[in-house]
C-alpha cells in the first residue's frame, strides 16, 4: 500500500514558484545567529506584548502548492495571529520573515524568495549574511521592497520598519 502524504505532513521541502526543493540542514554559524536574533527579538516582542515569533521548520503557506516556505524567523503582530495554526503551519502573509543566508542558498534567498515575499506582500523582509556580518532590512513601500536598512550603512545599527523602537547592534548577533 502507498500512501501519499500532502507537503503539510512530515516534509521539510519548500515550495517556490511551484518547484520542490530541499536545502541541506544548516552549519552551525548559521544556527548561532538564529538563536541570537531569536533572542534579542523575543525580549523585544515580550516587553512590547508585540505578536509571536516563530522558529522554523514551520511552513508558511502562502499558495498551496505553488509558494510553501520555511523562513528562518517568522514575526506574526497580534491583530493577524489567525493565520498562525498552532496544532498546523502558518496560512498567509506573515509580517515579518528572517532569511540568514547558507553558501548554498544566497541566490533563492536574495532573488527568488526576495521576489516571493515582495509579490505576497510581506511587509518586511531581512537578509542576513553571515560571512559579510551584514543585515538588510527590506520594508514594502508601495508593493515593491525598498532598502529601509543596512547595516553597511548605519554603522552596525540594526532597525526595523514595523517594529517601532526595535534597534541593537551587529555585534549583538554576529558577535
Amino acid at each position: 500500500m502507498t500512501t501519499t502524504l500532502l507537503k503539510s505532513e512530515f516534509d521539510l521541502t519548500q515550495i517556490l514558484n511551484g518547484e520542490r526543493f530541499m536545502a541541506p540542514s544548516p552549519f552551525g554559524i548559521h544556527q548561532r545567529i538564529v538563536m541570537r536574533l531569536i533572542l534579542l527579538l523575543g525580549d523585544f516582542l515580550e516587553e512590547k506584548n508585540a505578536g509571536e515569533l516563530i522558529v522554523s521548520p514551520m511552513d508558511v503557506i502562502l499558495e498551496a502548492e505553488l509558494n510553501v516556505v520555511q523562513p528562518d524567523l517568522i514575526y506574526i503582530k497580534n491583530q493577524n495571529l489567525s493565520i498562525f495554526h498552532p496544532q498546523g503551519h502558518i496560512q498567509g502573509v506573515p509580517d515579518l520573515l528572517i532569511e540568514v543566508v547558507s553558501p548554498g542558498s544566497v541566490t533563492r534567498d536574495t532573488v527568488e524568495k526576495f521576489k516571493i515575499y515582495e509579490s505576497y506582500r510581506v511587509p518586511e523582509y531581512w537578509i542576513v549574511f553571515p560571512e559579510q556580518k551584514v543585515i538588510e532590512v527590506f520594508a514594502l513601500q508601495e508593493s515593491k521592497y525598498q532598502l529601509f536598512c543596512s547595516t553597511e550603512k548605519t554603522s552596525g545599527k540594526v532597525r526595523s520598519a514595523i517594529l517601532e523602537g526595535l534597534s541593537f547592534q551587529i555585534e549583538s548577533v554576529f558577535g
